[in-house]
């Protein structure tokens, strides 16, 4: 098996499908990882490969993980067009790919390397996880190329939502497989030490109601409402506490300085308890801390991480309506709309709501089972493999 990722960059997409590449490989199969972009520059972070987290737990599990060592969106990024890959990276993808059965490609992106003219003819699985495939620029045109090539024969999606979006957007909706994200039950639980230590390194009272905001710095995410809602409730809970973690969520991101300037105005003091931790390596800490976890987020989602990830700790979801963010929360927490005052209440209800529903996060963990989304991919990717062995895809043309 060939994974193959745009680049390592924090993110619920890359954490998942790593997370899913190792579940495989601890069953069995063999993988190994090609990544187009050795580093790269998001959200004013400056990320190379070799301090992601992702890459460090897939080599440390003997994964081999490779990289065509471009960069992106750093100074020092060469001119031309993207889109145009050298002789050298091209042969690189091609040895990785002739050593593999099946290629799974971390959402369409890598699909415009891998619909490059030569390379060896491979079935290709496609893992989307967004609901607005029109908003990914020419990567749903390279998609449906490599669909119409016999070259793409299945996606899976995260979410339902991620199915009717791509199915309304021209994807052949038999190809469209949706396999539910999961976590780890085991790293991702209600842990009354793990609560205790992460509030006494950050200052905060043990009794003190926590919310926790796990997302990078990006529109999709809305933090000026997040923000917004933060201050509401910061006014009215005055031994509240606020969390925010992801790439981005620090004091040198000039753009949440700004948002946390317009956010709070005259009411800059209530910052004071408005926690900025930026990337965390221990969100099982973080959201056991927590009471509530919170998503403003405006598009884009399908089956968001920190909701399923909080929810496994013991934190009350409170999200807006985008994706299947309210499915997820159903009967679990509370969905708002997109208004400051109505989230502020809503946590407050969370907080007040969060010994009763214990019972219930309880009842679902199965539901948000790790073991059981893997289980779900291996039983498609064989299925394709069968399917590849029994019609062989035609080796390309040359003259």
């Amino acid at each position: 098996m060939l994974s193959v990722y745009e680049g390592f960059f924090t993110g619920g997409a890359r954490i998942l499908h790593s997370d899913v590449v190792l579940g495989l490989q601890e069953g069995g199969q063999h993988h190994r990882v090609l990544s187009v972009h050795g580093e790269v520059l998001r959200e004013a972070t400056r990320q190379p490969m070799r301090d992601d987290a992702c890459y460090r737990s897939l080599t440390a599990a003997g994964v081999q993980v490779t990289s065509l060592g471009r960069t992106y969106g750093l100074p020092e990024d060469a001119a031309g067009d993207p889109a145009v890959f050298t002789g050298p990276e091209l042969a690189e993808t091609a040895r990785a790919m002739a050593g593999a059965d099946v290629i799974l490609s971390l959402k369409e992106q890598p699909l415009g390397l891998l619909n490059q003219r030569g390379l060896p003819r491979r079935p290709v699985v496609v893992s989307l996880h967004r609901s607005d495939p029109e908003n990914q620029g020419g990567a749903l045109d390279e998609l449906k190329a490599a669909i119409a090539d016999g070259t793409v024969v299945a996606c899976v999606c995260c979410a339902e939502s991620t199915r009717a979006a791509y199915e309304a957007a021209g994807i052949p909706a038999g190809l469209l497989h949706v396999i539910p994200n999961g976590v780890d039950l085991l790293r991702f639980r209600p842990d009354p030490a793990r609560r205790v230590r992460l509030r006494a390194a950050l200052g905060i009272p043990d009794q003190a109601p926590v919310v926790v905001f796990a997302a990078r710095y990006d529109a999709m995410k809305n933090v000026p409402l997040f923000l917004r809602a933060a201050r509401a409730w910061l006014r009215r809970e005055p031994a509240g506490h606020v969390l925010m973690c992801g790439s981005g969520m620090t004091e040198d991101q000039p753009g949440l300085r700004a948002d946390i300037e317009a956010a709070f105005g005259d009411d800059a003091r209530l910052a004071d308890r408005l926690h900025l931790l930026g990337v965390r390596r221990d969100m099982e800490n973080v959201y056991a801390a927590a009471d509530v976890v919170a998503l403003t987020s405006a598009w884009g989602e399908a089956a968001p991480l920190c909701l399923i990830e909080g929810m496994m700790c013991g934190a009350v979801p409170v999200a807006t309506d985008v994706g299947d963010s309210a499915a997820i929360v159903s009967g679990h927490g509370f969905v708002t709309p997109p208004d400051p005052d109505a989230i502020a209440s809503a946590w407050d209800d969370a907080v007040a709501a969060r010994a009763d529903l214990a019972p219930v996060l309880a009842g679902s963990r199965e539901r948000f089972s790790r073991t059981r989304m893997i289980a779900s991919y291996a039983a498609l990717i064989d299925r394709v493999h069968a399917e590849a062995v029994r019609q062989p895809l035609p080796e390309p043309f040359r003259p």
